[in-house]
C-alpha cells in the first residue's frame, strides 16, 4: 500500500500544480483581478492530496494499517475530494466568467462542495480509528 499511496500523491501533486496554473492563466486572460475560488484548488489539491497521501504512507510504512477496507475508504475519500473540487471549480470559472453569481447557484455550489468535505471527513475519520488501532496493537506487543 505504501507504493500505492506514493503514487496517489504524485497524481495529486500534478493535479494541484495544473490548478495552479490554470487559475493564473485563466484569470490573466479574463482580466480578471479580484477573488475567487479558483485560487484555492492549488492549495486543496497540495493539502487533501498530495500531503494527505504522503503521511498516510509515511503512518503505513511505521504501522501497516491498511486493509481491503481500507481501499474502499481511499476510493470515497478521493471522490469527496473531487467533489469539493469540481464545486470549486465551477463556482470560480463562473466568479470568472459572469462575476455576479445567482444565489441559488452559488448555494448549490456550496451545498455540493459541502458534501464533498463531508465525505472526506468520514474518511479521515475512518483512517485515524484504523491508525489508533493499529498504533495501540503495535504498542501492546
Amino acid at each position: 500500500m505504501t507504493k500505492k499511496y506514493a503514487n496517489l500523491a504524485l497524481v495529486y501533486a500534478v493535479v494541484a500544480m495544473v490548478f495552479g496554473v490554470f487559475f493564473r492563466e485563466f484569470t490573466k486572460f479574463q482580466g480578471f483581478e479580484g477573488k475567487t475560488s479558483l485560487s484555492v484548488m492549488h492549495t486543496h489539491y497540495f493539502m487533501l492530496g498530495m500531503f494527505f497521501f504522503l503521511i498516510l504512507m509515511l503512518i503505513e510504512k511505521s504501522f501497516a494499517f491498511s486493509d481491503k477496507r481500507t481501499k474502499i475508504t481511499i476510493i470515497i475519500y478521493q471522490v469527496g475530494l473531487n467533489i469539493t473540487g469540481a464545486a470549486f471549480l465551477a463556482r470560480g470559472i463562473f466568479q470568472v466568467a459572469v462575476q455576479n453569481l445567482e444565489r441559488g447557484f452559488d448555494a448549490s455550489v456550496s451545498g455540493i462542495a459541502g458534501i464533498g468535505h463531508i465525505i472526506m471527513g468520514g474518511c479521515i475519520i475512518h483512517f485515524l480509528i484504523k491508525i489508533r488501532k493499529s498504533v495501540a496493537s503495535k504498542v501492546n506487543q
